[in-house]
């Protein structure tokens, strides 16, 4: 790997994404706004600091997978990759280009969502602060992992979007938001227990309830890191380097 052509690629990511206003209001605007009206439903009932929490772990995950499926597709329609295989860039260069300049969005997402529920909609947090944001921007950084990986399998934006309900919509319905992982049928119980989306909801819930919970989080973080390092494993084996 080489530093420079991966600081260059993620720069050029960054300028991308930045000039694309809609891609940004989906990242910082968007989960803010849902977990907005959200709050506002359930105002003065605990239905917002219940499920509020799980949200964080939800948002990042679902807008940072359709951003960077769709960004990558780009970047592979518009024959962009293909050329930059012409180049001295590698798969390393490229992956860490993309790790860093989403990496970066996604701290900017967590800070803004878990800014804005906690101080502008008002939700309870027992624990720290500081591990809800490190939560929401790992499990950010993991759905954009995983759009990359499965942005090898769609060949329109459309086909890509198309992965969020056979993809994503599984492991919002498993990860403990809508009923108890431990109070599931025990198949589903065990298919929820590899599905990635499942420890960012355990590790807001625990954060949000406890103060105590410290251990269980990082292990929750640990899961998702290694789902991270599989993703990016995965996503490298679909570039292929082919040149005219």
């Amino acid at each position: 790997m080489n530093p420079r052509l991966t600081l260059v690629t993620a720069h050029r990511i960054l300028t991308q994404i930045r000039s694309d206003r809609r891609t940004i209001a989906l990242m910082l605007v968007v989960p803010c706004v849902l977990l907005g009206l959200l709050a506002w439903l359930y105002d003065g009932t605990p239905v917002f600091d219940a499920v509020g929490p799980a949200l964080l772990g939800v948002f990042p995950f679902v807008v940072m997978f359709i951003v960077t499926s769709i960004t990558t597709l780009r970047e592979r329609a518009s024959g962009t990759m293909e050329r930059l295989w012409t180049t001295p860039l590698g798969k390393g260069d490229l992956l860490a280009g993309y790790a860093l300049a989403f990496g970066a969005f996604a701290l900017v997402q967590a800070l803004v969502a878990t800014a804005f529920a906690v101080w502008v909609c008002g939700l309870e947090v027992r624990g720290s602060l500081a591990l809800l944001v490190v939560v929401a921007v790992v499990d950010a950084i993991l759905g954009s992992t995983f759009g990359l990986f499965v942005s090898a399998f769609a060949t329109t934006e459309f086909q890509a979007v198309q992965f969020m309900p056979a993809f994503v919509l599984p492991q919002f319905l498993l990860c403990g938001l809508l009923t108890p992982r431990d109070a599931m049928p025990t198949v589903l119980s065990r298919v929820s227990d590899v599905l990635p989306l499942s420890y960012a909801v355990d590790a807001m819930q625990t954060i949000s309830r406890r103060s105590d919970g410290t251990g269980d989080i990082w292990r929750d973080v640990a899961v998702m890191a290694v789902f991270v390092v599989a993703a990016i494993a995965l996503g490298a084996a679909t570039l292929r380097r082919r040149t005219a």
